[in-house]
């Protein structure tokens, strides 16, 4: 049995936050039904490169779920999801503090009507602040939260991220609050309204630098210990140009890997200080003396955390993600869609499908108990879709 089967989750999500989160409620077992717009649906369908028929990153992160599609904006959609909303435990929304209220649908409104109901509310800046109305996306957050200030270069603005930290770790508190909403609930049998902001959530993935700094201590930007300030935790380039990393923190990891590369035994190499700049051109030196398979072969004999920086096109042929199985391919309409695995996706099992849009629209509002007749003038009405 998994963890959350029988547990009901609508996801009124879209992009990336919401849906990241909903997807590893689906890896945990719970049904996650996808209420999108009648029309284009979940914007992130449309975003290119596309495979059989919608974008590669919607199948990555909506996979498991089922879509119905339902006008939201018309008094006959919002009537049919308070119906709707009955049968299930959780709802997720990533509306703009105050959209659902402007609908009549407000989180109040929907809590007296189903006492056991789990909101989960996730935006920007969260429901409360001066900033909880404002438009933002990833970066905004990152900005507004102190995290990107702490990244370098130290001689321009900040580096934007390869990746979405604070949408992605929203998404993750959201299944986090959820979680505990629950068990909270198996106690009191009472729902309650979660409100997470994804400026709020990145905070901690910066703990040891944002603590130096509300702790009054100075520090230039890019220059700490994990932000680059240091030789032994920094990156490089082979002789062959392959760009390598060295995370040597702890004393015994940079020992040995001075040792082995002759380069003086000092302590001060893991303090910051202006000593460093003259360290990071002897061992950028050092690597610049082997190819990226040579230094592969040295991590494989020195214990001294040293790895290569992957191509994100070779990280299926990875033998190490292929033994923990963390990427995977299925035939979808004749074409191969990657799936990668979260940590509590279940092993053994093929990657579940992303529904079409609007796939499973006549199914869910079956089950909440809407007959033929009922659904077939929804349709008619063009509510649902």
């Amino acid at each position: 049995m998994k963890a959350l089967e029988g547990v009901a989750v609508l996801d009124l999500s879209r992009l990336i936050p919401g849906p990241f989160g909903t997807l590893v409620l689906s890896d945990l077992g719970a049904q996650v039904d996808k209420l999108e717009a009648v029309g284009q649906g979940d914007y992130l369908r449309h975003f290119p490169p596309s495979r059989a028929g919608a974008s590669v990153a919607f199948h990555a992160l909506n996979r498991g779920k089922r879509s119905a599609l339902i006008d939201l904006k018309a008094a006959e959609g919002q009537r049919a999801f308070t119906r709707l909303l009955g049968r299930y435990d959780v709802l997720v929304e990533q509306f703009r503090p105050g959209v659902l209220a402007r609908l009549g649908l407000s989180h109040q409104r929907l809590l007296d009507a189903y006492p056991r109901l789990i909101i989960c509310a996730l935006t920007g800046y969260g429901q409360t602040g001066p900033l909880k109305d404002r438009a933002g996306h990833d970066l905004n957050y990152l900005a507004r939260s102190g995290v990107l200030g702490l990244q370098g270069p130290k001689d321009g603005p900040p580096q934007v991220p390869g990746f979405q930290l604070a949408d992605v770790s929203g998404g993750m508190w959201c299944v986090i609050a959820i979680l505990a909403a629950l068990r909270r609930r198996d106690v009191t049998g009472q729902g309650e309204i979660c409100d997470i902001a994804m400026a709020d959530g990145v905070l901690g993935f910066a703990a040891y630098s944002l603590s130096a700094a509300l702790a009054g201590e100075s520090s230039e930007r890019g220059d700490e210990a994990l932000t680059g300030g240091i030789a032994p935790y920094n990156t490089y380039l082979s002789k062959d140009g392959v760009a390598m990393t060295l995370a040597a923190l702890e004393p015994k990891f940079w020992l040995t890997f001075a040792a082995a590369n002759g380069l003086a035994l000092d302590g001060s190499a893991l303090l910051v200080g202006d000593h460093q700049e003259a360290l990071k051109g002897q061992v950028a030196a050092v690597f610049r003396s082997r190819t990226k398979d040579e230094w592969v072969a040295f991590a494989a004999e020195h214990d001294c955390c040293v790895e290569p920086v992957i191509d994100p096109h070779e990280l299926a042929e990875q033998d190490h993600h292929r033994a923990r199985g963390l990427v995977t391919e299925r035939l979808v309409d004749g074409e191969l869609v990657s799936h990668f695995r979260t940590p509590v996706t279940p092993r053994g099992e093929p990657p579940a499908l992303a529904p079409k849009a609007g796939e499973h629209t006549r199914e869910i509002l079956s089950e909440a108990g809407f007959s033929d007749g009922e659904i077939t003038a929804l349709f008619e009405a063009g509510v649902i879709a």
